[in-house]
């Protein structure tokens, strides 16, 4: 059930590629590109954003040129810039910086739509949790409500736990079956940094309320697949963490969320919290 990708070189190869044989809705690649250096990709049945972590980049989709696209130096360092890009389009993107940090998610779709730009002014964003209950946490959507008529069913959110140290994805919750209005499918694809990059924490999957693990130990750039199950995460005191958030339905364009009994409860005392689920709808 699910699976960590320990950080690696990855040569601007997909971590998760098309077809992936935990969470084939998906698709992950990041890439890193110098001044003046391209890196080019089509997807064929996945839609994908084009998000830069850090640096600027031209990002040309079809005949459509997006100029410098990024503004911050790195994800602890202002909003996201991304750009949206249609299924089976050509897409090519160049790095105009010394050095552009780049990170590509997909999810499978059957309809092209149209490319668009998300600046970093136009990220929705949500702040709930409280320090005493040790879920304090922000949330940047990219691809999510706000630009709900113009995508499919992927969503991608950049996550940060606010201070050091702390619980996010809690209380536990789910969404691997199709049963509306109390739960829709959907696989999930984390990306893990740490400030400072030494930090850690420990990932929790658990398919039945009374499971036993596996738990991860998640360091800087590790990367989670998630296919079932309840899927907390926390940070070790000392440490901020963020992470990259693709996930993308298989039928539903609406994500909604199904919370481990055990802990419903504290969805109506943690401060803000059905905020956070509003805006993954």
């Amino acid at each position: 059930m699910g699976k960590h990708i320990p950080g690696y070189d990855n040569n601007n190869e997909p971590i998760i590629d098309v077809n992936d044989d935990t969470t084939p809705l998906l698709y992950f690649n990041q890439v890193f590109l110098q001044r003046g250096q391209s890196h080019r990709y089509r997807l064929d049945g996945y839609e994908s954003a084009v998000v830069l972590a850090g640096g600027t980049c031209n990002i040309t989709v079809g005949d459509q040129v997006f100029e410098n696209v990024g503004v911050r130096k790195n994800v602890w360092d202002g909003n996201p810039a991304a750009v949206y890009v249609p299924v089976g389009m050509e897409v090519q993107i160049t790095g105009s910086c010394e050095r552009a940090d780049v990170l590509i998610a997909g999810g499978r779709y059957e309809e092209q739509l149209r490319p668009f730009e998300v600046k970093p002014e136009h990220s929705d964003q949500v702040q709930y949790g409280s320090d005493d209950t040790k879920t304090h946490r922000k949330i940047k959507h990219i691809l999510g409500q706000a630009n709900a008529d113009n995508r499919g069913r992927l969503l991608v959110s950049e996550l940060f736990t606010v201070g050091a140290g702390g619980w996010s994805g809690f209380p536990p919750h789910k969404h691997d079956a199709e049963r509306p209005p109390q739960e829709t499918r959907y696989e999930e694809v984390y990306q893990f940094r740490f400030n400072p990059d030494q930090g850690f924490g420990a990932q929790f999957l658990y398919e039945h309320e009374d499971d036993f693990g596996p738990i991860y130990h998640i360091k800087n750039r590790s990367t989670i697949a998630i296919d079932k199950g309840y899927h907390p995460c926390v940070a070790a005191p000392g440490y901020e963490m963020y992470y990259f958030t693709i996930i993308a339905g298989e039928r539903s364009k609406s994500l909604i969320q199904y919370f481990d009994p055990h802990h419903e409860y504290q969805v109506h005392t943690i401060p803000g919290i059905k905020d956070m689920i509003a805006k993954f709808k």
